[in-house]
């Protein structure tokens, strides 16, 4: 499950070892700063155990998987089918057939919405979102619903940016088939209360499908604890590849479900009139996977567990908590989303007088490196009644003296522009 309650320091956590691990961060950038990382929630940094079990696999057994009756082939289905293992055993599901290797977050839910939504939903059906979803939770369930005549319904955001769930009984209904929310928002950093919400939508019915891009890599998930139905991650952003991605599903329901994409891999038997289609998961793995980066995958996972993600949550949430008390005393300088005790390790905000896209240019100027923009979270900025915000998301690599060196880039962006 979502575990908040690790203590805040933990012991034997040697972040300058851990630093040493990867190696873009020790590197200069053009302009001869030292690089502060801190666009963690767009794309996390990759350490030399992933790095160097990706190289290995190119080298040494490239080859296509569950086809090749040769020794490259029998090599790397086993290496990718281990990695599968890895994912199983780090949620916590069932079976191994659960896990279905995607491109990443957003062609999980996109299967989800095609592949069940298409197939289940009626007119008049209720789908629950809330404002502070990513577009890619929120996009597919807007189109599906278009498609098929569903309502969208919307749990409201309390002042602090938490989800109301005060309002959650009135927001469900026997129409409700499904409940779709994030784990972390990626700009509120707000952690969500995900038990509470499944049993809620359980008890009408629904299906909840759980957005885990920002939450999986920061906070031990345990699906079964959970009892989320879907639950969906990216690899780039826990240390691992880019092109990668999971989507879970609980047996049942993905064996109700009909395949998204057609071709290779997906079949059983193919005949001129009709196809059977293949057991879980092949059957929403069609055509050739990216092999490499599911391997890479895994090598991620084993230096995520390594570390121990406890320890890694608990680091992560004192950078949280040093940056917001520093941040919240900038003159001008305004946070958004909840307090410290309800928010993982991201730490959005705006500065009177400075926009967005200029701060984070400011910010790069002394080689802090942060995210600006609505973050793919239109109606939310809607809902904040601001167009951008500025975005720092922390990892297990980052360090006290880079929180502080983000403050200190602040204030000299508020001198440029003579505020201060």
């Amino acid at each position: 499950m979502f575990n908040m309650t690790a203590p805040l320091t933990a012991p034997a956590y040697d972040v300058t070892a851990i630093r040493q691990d990867f190696p873009i961060l020790s590197k200069p950038l053009p302009n001869g700063a030292r690089l502060v990382y801190l666009d963690n929630g767009a794309t996390a940094q990759k350490p030399r155990q992933v790095i160097a079990k990706v190289v290995e696999c190119l080298e040494n057994y490239t080859s296509n998987v569950h086809r090749g009756i040769h020794a490259l082939g029998d090599r790397v289905t086993t290496e990718m089918e281990a990695a599968r293992e890895t994912v199983r055993t780090f949620l916590g599901a069932a079976e191994t057939e659960e896990i279905v290797f995607t491109s990443g977050t957003t062609m999980s839910i996109n299967l989800v919405a095609h592949a069940w939504g298409r197939k289940f939903l009626q007119a008049g059906d209720e789908i629950v979102l809330n404002e502070m979803e990513h577009h890619a939770n929120f996009v597919p369930w807007q189109q599906v619903a278009l498609e098929r005549g569903a309502i969208l319904k919307f749990i409201p955001l309390t002042a602090d940016g938490r989800l109301d769930l005060t309002a959650l009984d009135d927001v469900l209904s026997d129409r409700t088939k499904l409940v779709a929310v994030t784990g972390l928002s990626n700009v509120l950093g707000t952690v969500n209360p995900i038990q509470e919400i499944t049993a809620k939508a359980h008890a009408r019915g629904a299906l909840v499908l759980v957005d885990g891009a920002q939450s999986v890599p920061h906070m031990a998930t345990d699906v079964r604890a959970l009892d989320i139905d879907f639950l969906a991650f990216s690899g780039h952003k826990i240390y691992g590849p880019t092109g990668i991605g999971i989507l879970y599903g609980k047996r049942r329901v993905l064996e109700s479900m009909n395949p998204f994409l057609c071709g290779g891999n997906m079949i059983r038997r193919v005949r001129k009139e009709s196809s059977e289609f293949a057991d879980l998961p092949s059957r929403f793995e069609a055509g050739t996977l990216p092999i490499t980066e599911a391997i890479g995958l895994g090598a991620a996972i084993d230096y995520v567990q390594s570390l121990g993600l406890d320890a890694i949550a608990a680091h992560e949430d004192a950078l949280m908590r040093q940056a917001y008390s520093q941040l919240a005393q900038i003159p001008g300088l305004r946070i958004v989303g909840p307090g410290p005790d309800a928010r993982g390790a991201i730490v959005s905000f705006t500065v009177e007088g400075v926009h967005p896209h200029d701060m984070a240019e400011l910010l790069d100027r002394k080689g802090v490196a942060v995210r600006a923009g609505h973050h793919c979270t239109m109606p939310l900025h809607d809902w904040l009644k601001v167009p951008a915000t500025t975005r720092a998301s922390f990892a297990a690599y980052n360090t006290p003296a880079e929180v502080d060196a983000l403050c200190e880039a602040i204030r000299y962006a508020r001198k440029v522009f003579r505020l201060s």
